[in-house]
């Protein structure tokens, strides 16, 4: 009996033991997880704080601005609910900056991705010399949109402009590149385009690059020709890559700013009057920041609606890996 009941003691003491050691080790595990979160939180605060002060604030005071009057100061004056919406939209200009916007993006996104695959795909070969022609195509990206828009004023300067001398040489007459309204906005797409190549042709030839070599080997086994290899293997393979190219460009395209407003400056008779430059001239021109605060809070919910389309609907074209 009393050997039952030494067993039984040593029993509960190895329980005991082990509990306690389970609540230590339970204790040790929250502490480092505490310690974990800590640490994320940390690396995490500087994105956070520059996103609270240069992104969240801002927008909740366009929220604000936009359902109030202000006065020539930028201080609001009176509440005035949706009434900057309604005069937003009962306006012409509004509708002709929207209208001048989706042809600006149509001008500058399908044939700024489309020339970039080409290049991409020309270079994509392993000649010798092809490095120099990758570094060309690149170049455009290292220049910020100020210093481009200044070199293409001069190039589509009316009688110093190198296009122009150009169409001289060929006895054809002189375009008015930044004059006319019919060559205004099409002049701004060229420049665009250009400054846009940059980016897309990397991102493309970086798709291209992570395509496994076996299978361009394969396809050229089986008989396939160049463009065959390229439709059949090389595009639905770099489709993830051509998708977020092209979201990007369309939310690039909506948020064009710095070179109209330096080339055109909206004009000549609003064309090239899109929709970014639109609220700079409402809000920062013309002092109504609440006007300017609602067209902000309408080019928000479109790039949102249109990101969204192309993510429910383009995205099902996508062939991922």
């Amino acid at each position: 009996m009393g050997e039952l009941n030494k067993s039984m003691g040593l029993g509960t003491r190895s329980q005991q033991q082990a509990s306690s050691k389970a609540r230590v080790h339970t204790g040790s595990l929250k502490i480092q997880r505490l310690r974990e979160n800590a640490l994320a939180y940390t690396f995490l605060a500087p994105s956070l704080i520059l996103f609270a002060v240069f992104m969240f604030y801002p927008m909740i005071k366009s929220v604000y601005l936009s359902l109030h009057s202000t006065d020539p100061a930028g201080n609001v004056a009176a509440y005035v609910g949706l009434d900057n919406f309604a005069t937003l939209f009962s306006s012409g200009q509004f509708l002709q900056g929207i209208k001048v916007t989706l042809l600006f993006a149509l001008l500058t996104v399908p044939v700024g991705i489309l020339l970039a695959l080409v290049l991409a795909a020309l270079t994509h070969s392993k000649l010798r010399g092809m490095r120099i022609f990758q570094f060309a195509f690149s170049l455009p990206m290292v220049l910020s949109v100020g210093s481009s828009a200044v070199i293409w004023k001069f190039l589509f300067h009316p009688t110093l402009g190198m296009f122009n001398y150009v169409l001289s040489l060929l006895h054809i007459n002189p375009v008015p590149w930044l004059t006319s309204p019919d060559w205004a906005l099409f002049s701004v797409a060229i420049m665009t385009i250009w400054m846009n190549l940059g980016f897309n042709y990397i991102i493309l030839s970086s798709g291209l690059q992570g395509i496994p070599d076996d299978m361009y080997e394969s396809a050229k086994m089986d008989g396939a020709g160049p463009l065959v290899t390229f439709w059949r293997i090389s595009m639905p393979l770099l489709s993830p890559t051509i998708f977020f190219v092209t979201v990007v460009s369309i939310i690039g395209a909506f948020q064009s700013f710095a070179q109209i407003n330096i080339l055109t400056k909206g004009g000549p008779v609003n064309s090239t009057n899109v929709f970014v430059y639109s609220i700079y001239q409402e809000a920062f021109v013309n002092f109504r920041f609440g006007t300017g605060s609602a067209q902000a809070i309408v080019l928000f919910v479109v790039i949102l609606l249109l990101t969204m389309i192309q993510f429910k609907w383009v995205e099902r074209k996508v062939h991922y890996q």
